[in-house]
């Protein structure tokens, strides 16, 4: 029988911390020594482990440049005694220039062995660098790298002509690998194949793809489907290498799952480390084989509430720990989102880290003052209870009892408090005054409990319940923070600490007597329904305008199309103009004044495909609607052009919460 030649592999799942190579350097030469141990002959680790990747314009720093090239030959230099080390840095041409002025940069791929670099013989560059360079959402490659596909036009070749693989020796055996760097593999949509190309200047006896890719529900079992179909048709087996930890690009904080695997020939995962946990994996590999006779794992699905969960407690504690925050003050009012922003920072900082304010007015109910005094309780927080009617009294007095003076013609006025100022008044009153001042008091942040569908519409109070340093839910829809409630009660505290009363209660700002909760009246957001259209608002991958719902509904599918409930649309718009005015409504909303309040919005916690921030790319421009959604209404409502815009469509003014 024919000897397997094993060639035992590591996977350098580590936390990567953006901005600090000295730190990760350290981090990747101690993981070194283990798996030397350990008679690792094959150590893996993530794209631009040396750096980080979300650095914002520090990219353009030249001495930043030069000292992860310096780190960059530590780990070279400790690729000893027969060992292979394969990790992620920023390569660098210092004789050439880009397009911007500045030098040129590769996210590269890096191959070391004996203390020397490998696969400059086949390339023009000691390194490996990154053919696609995404340029979608929150990633924006192409303003700093330079790619593979740019270098090969500039020397007139087929970019599959460069796709070389790197040659070595490992276990006294010749081995080809192909050096993918993490978009190369989702290469579905692009003209380049990379693997493709690989095989055909190889053939190759090992991929490996290093990565450094967020975390988004799905996203994991999404990847599992495109390698596995890539490798099948290889016939070679993969290993992927993903970070964890957290990075941010400034407005939006981003988790990093790792879900580092290993697929046999067969596309089969072999093997897989945990999400959200640093680990060294080691693997004894086939490459002749592939590993093909052996029983593939399993892995669990990442689409569900949990892993979300799962995401936001690891977001939350790594961001705490980068900022130095020890303690937080969260404004719970006895409703849902700062029930479950409560809970959350209870389970990261525990209890006694956590001050709890309820701040009622005379608009506040009973019920949820009580509720707020059970939450509190059942999660054992410091908690206080701080009455803001007094002061609300006196900013309104002062504001409407204070004569302002025209000065050029001596005229006085007074300023008119009126009842949407004074919700706003109440709003800011709560986070500008009592939780600011508590928080300075003992050494806290505090909490934002803004959810997505409030972010979207603007339904928040700017300087008000928008305040804070971190939006822990502003990436979760209304619904999605029900789910979360009920998750926190079953599977994280494993008793009900977020009473069911808060969960059943309707969702009310109690801002004045129209949002009486005792009397079932809240929030003018239906969430079933309005979370779904919001979604399709920024979500979707091709964006939906009113053009897009409108064709939609008109045709009978909106339902299935945005996802909500069937018949729901029917039984909330009984005529089509009741649904074209709700639909403007928020349009409006979305473009006009949730847009100002955004941009000043506290960073965001990302758990989907597309966060508020640079993932969602927006201007302040003004309203627009397209000339075929503007046609398909005038038939639609069987109007006359000239009478379209007379339509009594309510100002945004109209509910005065979302006004700032």
């Amino acid at each position: 029988d024919e000897v397997k030649v094993l060639i035992r592999i590591a996977l350098g799942q580590i936390e990567v911390i953006p901005g600090r190579p000295d730190l990760n350097t350290r981090l990747i030469l101690e993981t070194i020594e283990e798996a030397r141990h350990m008679g690792v002959q094959m150590v893996i680790f993530p794209e631009m482990a040396v750096p980080g990747y979300f650095l914002g314009d520090t990219w353009e720093q030249d001495a930043f440049l030069k000292d992860c090239e310096a780190y960059g030959r530590q780990i070279i230099e400790s690729s000893r005694d027969g060992m292979c080390l394969l990790f992620g840095n920023v390569g660098i041409d210092w004789g050439r220039m880009d397009d911007d002025g500045r030098v040129r940069k590769f996210n590269a791929f890096f191959v070391a062995k004996d203390g020397k670099l490998h696969g400059g013989e086949n390339f023009p560059y000691p390194f490996r660098i990154k053919t696609i360079q995404p340029n979608y959402r929150e990633l924006d490659a192409p303003r700093h790298f330079h790619s593979l596909r740019e270098l090969a036009m500039e020397m007139d070749k087929r970019v599959e002509d460069l796709l070389q693989p790197v040659k070595l020796t490992i276990a006294g055996r010749p081995v080809k690998i192909g050096c993918i760097l993490c978009e190369d593999g989702w290469s579905d949509e692009y003209y380049v194949k990379p693997i493709a190309a690989f095989q055909q200047n190889g053939p190759v006896d090992l991929f490996v793809n290093i990565a450094s890719s967020p975390f988004a529900p799905g996203k994991n079992n999404k990847r599992n489907g495109v390698f596995s179909k890539l490798v099948r048709a290889a016939g070679v087996p993969l290993v992927y290498v993903n970070n964890v930890g957290i990075q941010n690009n400034g407005k939006t904080v981003y988790t990093f799952d790792g879900n580092s695997k290993v697929y046999n020939s067969r596309g089969e995962i072999k093997d897989c480390s945990p999400p959200f946990s640093s680990e060294l994996k080691i693997v004894d590999l086939d490459l002749d084989g592939g590993d093909g006779d052996l029983a593939p794992v399993a892995v669990s699905d990442d689409s569900g509430i949990g892993i979300i969960c799962q995401a936001i407690l690891y977001g939350i504690s790594k961001f705490l720990r980068s900022t130095g925050i020890e303690k937080v003050v969260v404004g719970i009012s006895g409703g849902i989102d700062s029930a479950v922003a409560a809970g959350l920072y209870t389970k990261v900082l525990g209890p006694e880290n956590v001050l709890l304010v309820n701040m009622p007015s005379v608009f506040n109910s009973q019920t949820t003052r009580s509720l707020a005094a059970r939450l509190a309780k059942n999660l054992g927080c410091l908690f206080t209870v701080m009455p803001i009617q007094e002061s609300v009294d006196y900013t309104a007095a002062q504001i409407a009892q204070t004569p302002v003076v025209e000065l050029k013609s001596g005229r006085e006025f007074h300023i008119p408090v009126t009842p949407f100022v004074l919700e706003n008044i109440q709003a800011r009153d709560r986070s500008t005054r009592i939780l600011a001042g508590l928080a300075a008091a003992i050494g806290a942040g505090i909490s934002c409990n803004s959810n997505k569908s409030e972010m979207t519409v603007g339904y928040s109070t700017l300087y008000g319940d928008l305040a804070g340093f971190f939006a822990v839910l502003g990436d979760l829809w209304k619904h999605q923070v029900y789910a979360l409630a009920e998750y926190l009660n079953e599977q994280v505290f494993e008793q009900e600490v977020i009473p069911r009363e808060i969960i059943d209660l309707v969702p009310s700002a109690e801002l004045s007597p129209e949002q009486a909760v005792d009397e079932g009246k809240g929030d003018p957001i239906v969430y079933p329904y309005h979370d779904y259209l919001f979604r399709a608002f920024m979500e979707h991958r091709k964006r939906v305008t009113p053009e897009d719902l409108l064709m939609w509904y008109v045709q009978g599918v909106l339902e299935e199309k945005i996802g909500c409930k069937r018949g729901l649309v029917k039984q909330l718009f009984p005529e089509p103009r009741n649904f074209v005015i709700d639909l403007e409504r928020w349009w409006k909303l979305y473009i006009g004044m949730g847009i100002a309040k955004r941009i000043q919005a506290p960073p965001v916690l990302a758990v989907s495909r597309r966060a508020y921030g640079l993932a969602h790319r927006e201007a302040q421009n003004t309203l627009y609607f397209t000339a075929g959604y503007l046609a398909l209404k005038n038939k639609l409502l069987n109007l006359e052009q000239s009478k379209v815009d007379e339509l009594d469509f309510p100002d945004k003014t109209d509910n005065p919460e979302l006004g700032f």
